[in-house]
């Protein structure tokens, strides 16, 4: 018999688990799947002894949570005090709703979770798993798990910033009832000559700690509506979402900047969609309301990003004219297999359509997420199912080569 060829970049795993049984089964499938370095802990306690004495420690761990003596909440919380930063996939044969709450509280305490899964664990549930954890591997700044992140220099960041380094890249919106492209996202990238890909939420902290975020904002606002106009002048018109940093809310010379660079470029303000997180709604008080007022009237939409992970609340939604409402993926990548993350999806979504905000849900990653979201009713969807992002001279030819697949999700029953 011909084996299965390898299906996963992972190549190294470990398996918590006190059942010698039920890891020798999951140790047979991880082999299927392509991991050819397999570590196995019987306990909480072994599973540590054995990450101090490796001296390159597992690309992923898989971790039991019913165990004597060490459960694996607890081995997490450890592993966290340690510094032991692993992707975990936490596993159980116990309630969803137990493992979901382990995976946030995981997540909370700052470690990578790939995935939740129920017991008994099979080939296709870890694939999937697997194929989630590739994909983070090849975000931007993704470093070896528990290898600490080299300093920056906010001198290095002001000279990127000035030099043109960080560029942007576009991640494409669909309409999920027409199966068309609607609009893009602009992200800001920035690859080191000798650190390599930089995760933005590093250098944006550092820009917005060392007072870079108002140059580094205008010029990942110039690349994006230099791209903009010259889609238009193709025949290409989509909206231009941009991620705009509270701090610039305190400004009021922006909206002045915003309106010259439209002018700039030909464009209209309705093109471009400025998305706020959530978390920086509840501090908008005084100038920045004011500039918030401001941007709506010149017609500018606005978007309250990661909606869900934050503090906002209807009266917050209520007193700053947003246009848009974006989901944060944490509530709809996995939503058809989790009944609270499917009710939190639904009531955001029903009150976006009773305030007249278009909805926007990211990290759609599967055919079971993007089939979940639309029949739910949100308009827009956005997430690797769709396309990861891309230099903007690489979108036009994308939208046209697979404007057949997106026509094809739009009408999936």
């Amino acid at each position: 018999m011909v084996p299965p060829a390898p299906t996963s970049a992972v190549g190294s795993l470990l398996i918590v688990d006190d059942n010698i049984v039920q890891r020798m089964q999951v140790v047979a499938l991880c082999r299927e799947l392509g991991v050819e370095m397999i570590y196995e802990a019987g306990s909480g306690a072994e599973a540590l002894e054995l990450l101090a004495l490796l001296v390159l420690p597992p690309d992923v761990m898989i971790v039991d949570l019913e165990m004597p003596v060490m459960d694996g909440v607890e081995l997490i919380e450890l592993m966290h005090e340690r510094r032991l930063s692993i992707p975990l996939i936490v596993s159980s044969s116990r309630e969803v709703v137990l493992i979901n709450t382990v995976e946030t509280m995981a997540r909370n305490l700052g470690m990578p979770v790939v995935a939740g899964i129920r017991k008994p664990l099979r080939s296709d549930s870890l694939a999937a798993a697997f194929d989630g954890w590739n994909r983070e591997q090849a975000e931007p700044g993704v470093v070896a798990s528990g290898a600490p992140l080299a300093p920056l220099d906010s001198r290095e960041l002001a000279r990127a910033i000035e030099s043109g380094a960080i560029v942007a890249h576009y991640q494409p919106k669909v309409d999920m009832a027409k199966g068309v492209v609607c609009g893009v996202e602009a992200l800001a990238r920035w690859t080191h000559p000798v650190l390599g890909e930089i995760r933005p939420d590093r250098f944006v902290a550092l820009a917005e700690q060392d007072g870079l975020i108002h140059a580094l904002t205008l010029a990942m606002l110039r690349q994006a509506l230099a791209a903009a106009a010259r889609w238009n002048a193709s025949g290409l018109r989509l909206s231009m979402a941009v991620n705009l940093s509270p701090r610039l809310l305190e400004e009021p010379t922006l909206v002045r900047e915003l309106s010259a660079l439209l002018d700039e470029h030909g464009l209209e303000a309705r093109q471009i969609v400025l998305e706020i997180t959530e978390s920086s709604v509840v501090d908008c008080l005084g100038v920045a309301l004011g500039v918030l007022a401001r941007l709506r009237l010149k017609g500018f939409g606005l978007s309250i990003d990661d909606y869900g992970t934050g503090f906002s609340s209807m009266q917050q939604l209520a007193r700053i004219p947003f246009s848009e409402l974006k989901i944060d993926r944490a509530f709809v990548h996995g939503a058809h297999q989790r009944t609270n993350l499917r009710v939190i999806l639904q009531s955001a979504l029903d009150m976006s359509r009773q305030l007249g905000l278009v909805t926007v849900a990211e990290g759609i990653e599967t055919p079971e997420d993007w089939r979940l979201v639309r029949d739910s009713g949100c308009g827009v969807g956005q997430g690797f199912l769709i396309s990861p992002a891309m230099p903007g001279e690489e979108l036009p030819a994308w939208v046209e080569r697979h404007a057949p697949r997106l026509r094809g999700l739009g009408a999936s029953n």
